[in-house]
């Protein structure tokens, strides 16, 4: 894990697969180098989506919270949505999730989502809603954004960060080492990812 100079991110917890309630570290919830745990969730457009359906494909899976000021960084600089357009543009499946619970920051029905998606135009290829947390708990993801890129195979080869600057300052995007560009573009070139696990920043995922 590459060390963060800077800790001004609020750290959660993950949660254990299954159990209710019972919270353990992200890392026991995942393991990079191992099968991505599969999952089914609905989508905006009221369909079902399923990580099996996607075998064969590059898949990022990325949780999100508008109202986080992390989020709105790379939202708002266009940093997220360049790197949709980029991925997509290669044939990588994009599945934006938000696992906020209703009544808490970052909740948002279908409809609300795809405004979003349509205003900030952003390129995800599904925008899934996990309003009870089952997926984010699966994958212990701890913080908005959190990132995980999953190979065609189906392993997971990159959890964590964005990128290696944990700050909400627009400006600090361009001089960024960007994690999940750097993931996938080992993936595409069938190289190990030279950094597969790093600290996620960013607001604590909004779980009921």
């Amino acid at each position: 894990m590459r060390p963060l100079t800077r800790r001004t991110f609020l750290a959660g917890t993950g949660a254990a697969v299954v159990t209710a309630g019972l919270r353990t570290p992200a890392s026991a919830a995942v393991k990079v180098g191992a099968a991505a745990p599969t999952f089914t969730a609905g989508a905006t457009t009221g369909k079902s989506i399923s990580l099996a359906d996607y075998h064969g494909h590059v898949v990022v899976l990325e949780w999100t919270n508008h109202e986080c000021p992390y989020v709105r960084k790379h939202y708002e600089s266009g940093n997220m949505q360049a790197l949709q357009k980029e991925a997509t543009a290669q044939g990588v499946t994009w599945l934006t999730i938000i696992s906020s619970s209703p009544g808490m920051q970052g909740y948002v029905a279908a409809r609300q989502a795809d405004e979003l998606t349509a205003s900030r135009q952003a390129a995800p290829t599904a925008v899934l809603l996990d309003p009870t947390g089952v997926v984010g708990q699966l994958y212990g993801a701890t913080n908005t954004p959190h990132m995980y890129v999953v190979d065609k195979a189906g392993m997971l080869v990159y959890a964590g960060a964005i990128d290696d600057r944990p700050t909400t300052r627009k400006g600090d995007v361009p001089g960024a080492q960007n994690y999940v560009r750097a993931a996938l573009q080992a993936v595409a070139s069938n190289q190990p990812v030279k950094t597969p696990i790093t600290r996620a920043y960013g607001c604590t995922v909004k779980y009921s």
